[in-house]
């Protein structure tokens, strides 16, 4: 059965363009023209993937994707302006899984819809399962996708849960981003070292918000393992 795809833009000429690309790649695809219909879409009926633009009437697309994440992991790729580095790097952080920058190709539009649909296909290994471990004041709930800093649970994106799983798995080893990425999306999927890095610094900034200020260390120039997690010590 044909994915399916669903457009997101306020921009009537631009979903014509990507309606006819995506048909011609042999996949599926539907519209909406604002952030409220196409979460009303996407939740009535989800699809495979959504191309989500960010900046649109009603509800922008950055609103959509956080929505859309508290409820389930429908891949996103968002559409973004040059001028819009800020909500890029916003949006890879609420969990967004590529972007292309206006004005694109198409073509390219679809090649990378492609790359994340077949890493969804694949069901590449993840990060052992980390079920009932705790290192330092940090514990984690494999199973249960939660993770807690001294018994308060930190609300984690499910990218940001993996990329801690995965490290949390060998606590001394160090992950490269490259390791990171194949953990997250399989072999061979393209995003930048920049997606990983924001990744990253939202963990950290959730952590340091419960407490937790050494959450994960960085050897620059090789990668990212787990930090030390110490619990912090009780004054007298």
């Amino acid at each position: 059965m044909p994915r399916s795809i669903l457009i997101v833009d306020d921009d009537p000429h631009i979903r014509q363009l990507l309606v006819f690309a995506f048909g011609k790649a042999g996949l599926n695809t539907r519209e909406a023209g604002d952030g409220e219909d196409a979460l009303a879409s996407a939740t009535r009926d989800p699809p495979d993937l959504i191309v989500l633009d960010i900046n649109m009437p009603r509800m922008d697309g950055l609103e959509v994707c956080r929505r859309l994440r508290a409820a389930g992991d429908i891949p996103i790729l968002f559409l973004s302006s040059r001028d819009d580095e800020i909500d890029r790097v916003l949006g890879i952080e609420l969990g967004g899984d590529d972007y292309v920058v206006k004005p694109f190709s198409p073509r390219e539009v679809v090649a990378r819809s492609m790359a994340i649909l077949r890493r969804t296909a694949a069901h590449p290994p993840r990060a052992e399962t980390v079920a009932g471990f705790r290192y330092g004041g940090l514990s984690i709930d494999g199973e249960g996708w939660a993770a807690h800093w001294m018994g308060q649970e930190v609300a984690l994106t499910v990218t940001e849960f993996t990329i801690l799983r995965t490290l949390a798995s060998m606590p001394s080893r160090i992950f490269s981003r490259d390791q990171i990425i194949d953990r997250l999306h399989g072999p061979g999927f393209a995003i930048t070292d920049r997606t990983i890095d924001s990744h990253v610094r939202n963990l950290r900034r959730k952590f340091a918000d419960a407490g937790c200020a050494d959450l994960i260390e960085t050897r620059a120039g090789v990668g990212y393992r787990l930090g030390n997690c110490k619990e912090p010590v009780a004054t007298p």
